[in-house]
């Protein structure tokens, strides 16, 4: 799978997508990285300590967010894809489901589309995915977590995702899933789509697990989120044993390490990564 000027190769390795959130309310680091310079020391720090593609947020999705306007979004991501992209040779995507901000983000040089309701929100995102030949990150997602059967639910639901994609003129090498583990689902819900997310190869296409510091960790532990790598890299493990793509985290250099020693272990190791 190609993402920028980068080829992944989606059916041997693991790698990791890092978060940088360009919010004041994120639930684990809002207001942290919401200035350039924080933005980029620590997209440096990232890359340094081994993400393979940085994830830039505008809007935090956390339960109980507060939704901005398209035009305050794109004031806030356009500035640090550019900056990104000017200073680092690393692919950026761009975590939005808001079809103005996506256009914005992708002129900014964006690569990737993340959009955490799988095209179903806004279908101008999918437009402009198709039009700048963009990859993207689809994700399950729901209003309500009402189900007949969870996990056959989950993966028609996700087949529904990548025909808005396939319409919209997006090509199937662009395409990887993402389960949604912390939307429209249940705790207990959580845990079963982390534990079968291999369900999902039944669409022949690479998977992207994000779980970091999300509250079926926290429920699970007990903590909160600034304290919830360990629970983390538990659910990275599982990923990389799963067949999971890519792993979307906060804390790059532990989970970096786990997946090393996991694709060992699995036979699958990564020479100096």
């Amino acid at each position: 799978m190609q993402i920028g000027k980068k080829e992944f190769d989606t059916k041997h390795k693991t790698y990791i997508m890092g978060i940088l959130n360009v919010t004041p309310d994120s639930f684990s680091d809002g207001g942290r990285y919401d200035h350039l310079d924080a933005a980029l020391r620590h997209t440096e720090e990232m890359i340094r300590d081994g993400a393979d593609i940085i994830d830039i947020g505008g809007e935090s999705t956390r339960p109980g967010h507060t939704v901005i306007t398209e035009e305050e979004e794109i004031s806030r991501v356009t500035p640090v894809i550019e900056a990104v992209k000017k200073h680092f040779d690393v692919p950026v995507s761009i975590d939005t489901y808001k079809g103005k901000v996506t256009e914005a983000a992708l002129q900014a040089g964006a690569d990737l589309v993340n959009d955490i309701w799988g095209f179903k929100y806004d279908n101008k995102v999918a437009e402009y995915t198709a039009k700048y030949q963009a990859a993207c990150c689809l994700m399950h997602n729901k209003s309500e977590a009402i189900y007949q059967d969870f996990l056959e639910d989950m993966v028609k639901e996700m087949a529904e995702c990548v025909a808005i994609a396939k319409r919209a003129g997006v090509t199937e090498d662009k395409i990887m899933l993402d389960p949604g583990v912390g939307f429209g689902k249940t705790y207990e819900m959580n845990l079963e789509a982390i534990n079968h997310v291999d369900i999902l190869h039944r669409l022949e296409l690479p998977i992207l697990l994000g779980t970091s510091r999300k509250s079926v960790i926290g429920l699970t532990l007990d903590l909160p989120a600034d304290q919830r790598v360990e629970g983390t890299l538990a659910t990275t493990v599982v990923g990389v044993m799963k067949g999971c793509a890519f792993i979307r985290v906060h804390d790059v250099k532990e989970n970096k390490r786990v997946i090393q020693m996991t694709e060992a272990i699995l036979g699958k190791g990564r020479q100096n990564g």
